[in-house]
């Protein structure tokens, strides 16, 4: 027997004990203040025959002594009644327990599709049952994402390498090859590795945001936001993008290189998904218990139905949204993982017309605590 089934069967043991006492405890109780003191009362008898209508005696109730000594057997008979009557109640009250944890085991050993449905009625048990139900459904949903990212990832990372690979072997291959064959593919090699530097980096900086906040200041978003247009202004430009500002005081806390990070990737995804000539407006406000980030763009109309998927990393709307392939679907995701490690408001919109509006509200101060 395992010290998990001694464990359960002595929990089952305490509780038929403590049932029994309760049971044994009630049945002293009735005989103490309720039989006993009946054995003081003289009982009038009548004796003769009935039809005479005469009483020609009196007769005693039942004496104290064979009331004393019936209440003894009937302690001594519920005592086993008792125990056999607690170790029922017992068994039935873990026997949902007992499904709980057989369900938990299976589960916990990879079978992360079941649930414990108790059903009715609802109790404390049951509704420790919905509350494991939630959790395993989180931990599939979980681990479903993980093993599809881990997937993507490498199907990221290894498609550079080979096309790196294949670079280099058709060049050596090539008898023929000169100087300038061979800085064309050095300069391919180049740009096959920075894609790869840039898709490492955004993994990295997806990583840091899910891992939470290892430090806590106060910034100003209107000078984040700032300093990242400063930087994106000539893409824009090339781009024929029309970038405009309304930014106001915005003070909050946070990590400032997870929300320089958080503007940064709202920005390009605005810039890379665009028309030519189309715009983008950036807008800071602050409402008084909160401030708000909103970043709106135009670009292609997207259904409501894909817009939470664009948030999950390697997700893209289209292979290509504007016949550029660039971006790897993980700006979106960062986006959302600075915006739970920080514990604000992320609301997205698609307008009719065309593009995204995506609003970050954080809160005037926050504290460190809540992210640990």
């Amino acid at each position: 027997m395992t010290s998990q089934q001694l464990a359960r069967r002595s929990l089952q043991t305490r509780l038929a004990l403590a049932y029994a006492a309760g049971i044994y405890a009630a049945g002293v109780f009735v005989l103490v203040l309720v039989i006993v003191p009946l054995a003081s009362v003289d009982a009038a008898t009548p004796k003769g025959h009935p039809s005479s209508g005469v009483t020609t005696g009196t007769g005693r109730g039942i004496s104290l002594p064979h009331l004393l000594t019936g209440s003894a057997v009937a302690l001594v008979i519920l005592i086993p009644v008792a125990l056999a009557l607690g170790w029922f109640v017992a068994g039935r009250f873990l026997h949902p327990l007992r499904a709980i944890t057989a369900t938990a085991k299976s589960i916990s050993a990879g079978n992360l599709h079941r649930r414990l449905d108790l059903g009715e009625p609802t109790d404390e048990l049951t509704e420790l049952g919905h509350t494991l139900d939630d959790l395993f459904a989180r931990l599939q949903a979980s681990f479903d994402a993980q093993r599809h990212f881990v997937a993507n990832a490498s199907h990221e990372l290894r498609t550079p390498l080979a096309g790196l690979r294949t670079l280099f072997e058709v060049t050596l291959a090539n008898p023929d090859a000169d100087t300038d064959s061979l800085r064309s593919a050095c300069q391919e090699a180049l740009a096959l590795g920075e894609h790869q530097e840039r898709l490492v980096k955004a993994l990295l900086v997806l990583a840091t945001s899910e891992r939470g906040i290892s430090r806590w200041e106060t910034l100003d978003l209107a000078q984040v936001v700032e300093g990242v247009l400063a930087s994106r202004r000539d893409q824009a430009t090339d781009r024929s993008i029309d970038l405009a500002e309304h930014l106001t005081p915005a003070v909050t806390a946070g990590d400032p290189r997870l929300i320089e990070s958080l503007v940064a990737n709202l920005v390009d995804n605005a810039i890379r998904h665009n028309y030519p000539h189309g715009h983008v407006e950036i807008t800071t406000q602050n409402s008084g218990t909160q401030v708000a980030l909103t970043v709106t763009n135009s670009g292609p109309v997207i259904p409501d139905n894909q817009i939470q998927r664009l948030f999950h990393p390697f997700q893209k709307l289209a292979p290509d949204r504007n016949g550029h392939r660039e971006g790897y679907g993980l700006g979106l995701a960062i986006v959302n993982a600075v915006t739970q490690a920080h514990h604000a408001a992320l609301t997205t919109t698609a307008p009719p017309e065309g593009g995204l509006s995506i609003t970050v509200r954080f809160t005037h101060t926050s504290h460190p605590n809540l992210s640990r």
